[in-house]
């Protein structure tokens, strides 16, 4: 695909999608969730981490509603089931982990394509909005389902209902993001959190994607059942002997992906 709303790049075990229309704040477009949903199933392709960015200054300001015309006819239902349930499910379902580095402002569905993500990096001028219901809407692009497993009930229905702005800074003492970054060290910070993951044991990750995510919906003895299963499998893998190995001979692992 020739991409025109996004750049993608891919180097040293990283992919790189980076929403590219600065001048209307990285609003999603159908043009542009299409894109990122092919990008992001090629990098988990040809990567072993893909990081979802902005440029300018904001990540993504959410559903662009530039054209008044086509928003006010717009079937909502539709445009979620077939354009944004497809990008959102290419980025958790992603065998790769998944970041966020968010260098700005994310609203509305920015900020819960965000949250989609396996882990969300911000910068600390950053901030996120539930904005929805002050245009009359809910959250949506998986802000229900993300938010109160992230903030709990208390926080996430205050952040839908009042729709206020919450700083990188709250985000990040409220267990919404993983950390909340100084603006000037914060493309270096994501950049070696992705290539630490870029250099580790893929498999692993993998199977801690499948585990975490589908721990909400398991009771104990389902969920250590899945666990065994699933660390079988690590066992097996030429990353786990060689994780032993470095252990006992006291190195850094170099691990293959497999």
């Amino acid at each position: 695909m020739h991409y025109e709303t996004i750049d993608y790049d891919c180097s040293e075990g990283i992919a790189t999608v980076t929403l590219s229309r600065p001048d209307v704040m990285n609003a999603l477009s159908t043009q542009m969730r299409a894109e990122i949903t092919h990008a992001v199933q090629q990098g988990g392709r040809d990567a072993r981490v893909v990081v979802l960015t902005g440029a300018g200054r904001a990540f993504c300001s959410g559903q662009d509603l530039g054209d008044r015309e086509t928003v006010a006819n717009i079937d909502l239902e539709r445009v979620l089931r077939d354009e944004y349930v497809p990008m959102l499910n290419a980025i958790v379902d992603c065998p790769r982990p998944t970041i966020a580095a968010v260098n700005g402002a994310a609203a509305g569905a920015g900020a819960n394509l965000a949250l989609c993500c396996d882990v969300v990096i911000a910068t600390e001028s950053a901030f996120f909005s539930q904005a929805f219901s002050r245009i009359g809407l809910i959250p949506d692009a998986g802000g229900t389902w993300a938010l109160p497993r992230q903030m709990g009930l208390a926080k996430a229905m205050g952040a839908a209902l009042f729709a206020d702005r919450i700083s990188a800074k709250q985000a990040d003492q409220w267990g919404m993001i993983w950390e909340a970054v100084p603006d000037a060290d914060f493309e270096t910070r994501w950049k070696a959190r992705a290539a630490h993951l870029a250099t580790g044991p893929s498999e692993a990750y993998q199977r801690i994607k499948q585990a975490m995510r589908g721990a909400f919906e398991q009771d104990l003895e389902s969920q250590l059942a899945l666990e065994a299963q699933l660390q079988g499998q690590c066992g097996q893998t030429r990353d786990f002997k060689e994780g032993v190995v470095a252990f006992m001979e006291k190195r850094p692992p170099k691990f293959e992906g497999r």
